[in-house]
């Protein structure tokens, strides 16, 4: 019976931990010099002062709003890969195993933050975060790598164009959320290219802000559908700005 029992032992499969699931955020800071938007108090709007600007260190930034947050945790900081990324901050989820790196990229490389962003999408950036977390090093594979990939910011088509980036569907399918300014239209071009998948974009003017991200990423960690996680967006959207559950909703798009 005790060899039998060994046999047995023997026999029985080991579980192969699963991989996290990864979101990779691209945050162009916002600039009253250098981009087209209206412009804000001087501090939001300072380019290089990430810990005070509109999209990263004020209330509704990424940085503060997620930081905040009870459902997620800041384990790492530091300068991103690049002298453009003024900071680079990554999140775990208390309940999930999912990350969230999201980099602030200096507002007046506004054009480098969107084609990084658009080379994530093709799937053809590749990159790696390590960091130690309670003792343990963590490696992350991000840009072109990671599940979901998030443009927020100045919608920068508006002000300029760059050169289509081509990638292919491939085996992983790469989704993306664009929170900006009529993205829809915008980025519709550039993000056929990629061969990514839209998931949330937005119709009209906005204000690309830390909460709508949050309230998509609630359903996208949950496997919801798409229109389940653009109504979440919307809800939030209208819960902040007030602008009413019709336009919210209005507002947001998906897919194609």
């Amino acid at each position: 019976m005790l060899a039998l029992c060994v046999l047995s032992s023997f026999a029985i499969p080991s579980v192969a931990k699963s991989s996290p699931r990864i979101v990779h955020v691209f945050v162009a800071l916002a600039d009253n010099q250098h981009q087209g938007i209206i412009p804000v108090a001087q501090a939001l709007g300072d380019r290089k002062d990430p810990q005070r600007n509109l999209y990263w260190g004020a209330a509704y930034g990424v940085k503060t709003y997620f930081k905040a947050s009870q459902d997620w945790e800041l384990v790492w900081s530091g300068r991103g890969a690049k002298d453009a990324i003024l900071e680079r901050c990554v999140f775990k989820s208390r309940m999930n195993d999912v990350y969230v790196v999201a980099d602030a990229y200096e507002g007046s490389q506004i054009k480098l933050a969107v084609s990084d962003f658009l080379s994530a999408a093709a799937g053809i950036a590749k990159e790696k975060v390590t960091f130690k977390m309670r003792s343990e090093e963590v490696s992350l594979a991000i840009a072109g790598d990671a599940n979901l990939v998030v443009y927020v910011g100045h919608d920068g088509f508006m002000d300029f164009q760059i050169a289509p980036i081509a990638g292919t569907r491939g085996d992983k399918p790469r989704q993306t959320i664009i929170l900006a300014c009529a993205s829809k239209v915008y980025f519709a071009p550039y993000i056929r290219q990629t061969g990514a998948e839209p998931l949330l974009w937005t119709t009209g003017l906005m204000a690309p802000e830390a909460y709508t991200l949050k309230a998509a990423l609630n359903g996208w960690i949950a496997h919801e559908g798409d229109e389940s996680i653009r109504r979440r967006a919307a809800q939030a959207y209208d819960r902040y700005q007030k602008c009413g559950a019709h336009a919210a909703l209005k507002l947001f798009a998906t897919n194609q």
